[in-house]
């Protein structure tokens, strides 16, 4: 069994599992049915900018719960180590309904030289256009596999037709236009080493699992200079363990 059969396969188990527990019930035919008619509904957007800030304040707390909404209908599991390990950001944009990402490195090994990494796009959401250059470590590269949704895959080579409608905001700092569309099982590549690229998810949404060589963030570069990378849900972790800790 090669590794995308085998993720895919435990994305699949623990997903149904979680699904099925949350029930309490033996799955049935009803079960099933209800399952099968909620993914023939195309997920749609539900936020907007107007949701993700106040007085021009990132909303951490609403950006959580347009994921786990976006999970709920693709079946994902919000786990123990997700809760704990899940990241958001804007990049500093202040533009999420555009611009940002959700994501997980379930390994990100410098030793073994390898990470696993899924990335949570919400509908026609993009990654900042960047570039993973060489440190002590080699250069990341890196593939990746649709599991739910669809994706927008940019890079570089000649222009594409009828590219989807992009962020405006950052449109002067985009280099690439050559893109691939990604359905659910689809997989592609970085065309080369130390080259430019972003994802954008289609208009239901994309998990997409990502495997490469170690990611190390030092050797990230962003087009756009006043990207930031800050973990927004970072304050509501330390105040949950806060909370804990007076508990105790």
């Amino acid at each position: 069994m090669n590794f995308k059969t085998l993720a895919s396969a435990l994305v699949i188990a623990t997903s149904g599992s979680a699904l099925l527990s949350s029930c309490g019930v033996k799955a049935n035919n009803d079960t099933i049915t209800s399952i099968e008619k909620k993914h023939n509904t195309p997920y749609q957007k539900k936020y907007t900018n107007a949701d993700y800030y106040k007085d021009g304040v990132f909303q951490a707390e609403v950006a959580l719960q347009a994921y786990l909404d976006m999970f709920e209908h693709y079946g994902v599991s919000y786990n123990d180590f997700l809760k704990e390990n899940m990241f958001v950001s804007d990049f500093n944009q202040g533009d999420f309904e555009n611009v940002g990402m959700a994501g997980v490195f379930w390994q990100n090994n410098p030793t073994a030289g390898y990470v696993g990494h899924n990335i949570y796009l919400l509908p026609s959401q993009a990654i900042v256009e960047h570039t993973h250059m060489g440190t002590a470590f080699p250069a990341k590269m890196e593939s990746w596999y649709v599991e739910h949704g669809s994706a927008y895959n940019f890079g570089i080579g000649e222009p594409t037709p009828n590219p989807p409608a992009m962020a405006q905001s950052q449109e002067k700092f985009r280099t690439v236009q050559n893109y691939v569309f990604m359905a659910v099982g689809d997989t592609a590549s970085l065309t080369a080493i130390e080259t430019p690229h972003f994802l954008m998810a289609g208009p239901n949404g994309a998990v997409v699992l990502e495997t490469g060589n170690y990611h190390d963030g030092s050797g990230l570069k962003f087009a756009n200079p006043s990207v930031e990378f800050v973990d927004a849900l970072e304050p509501l972790k330390q105040k949950k363990l806060s909370l804990q800790s007076e508990q105790m």
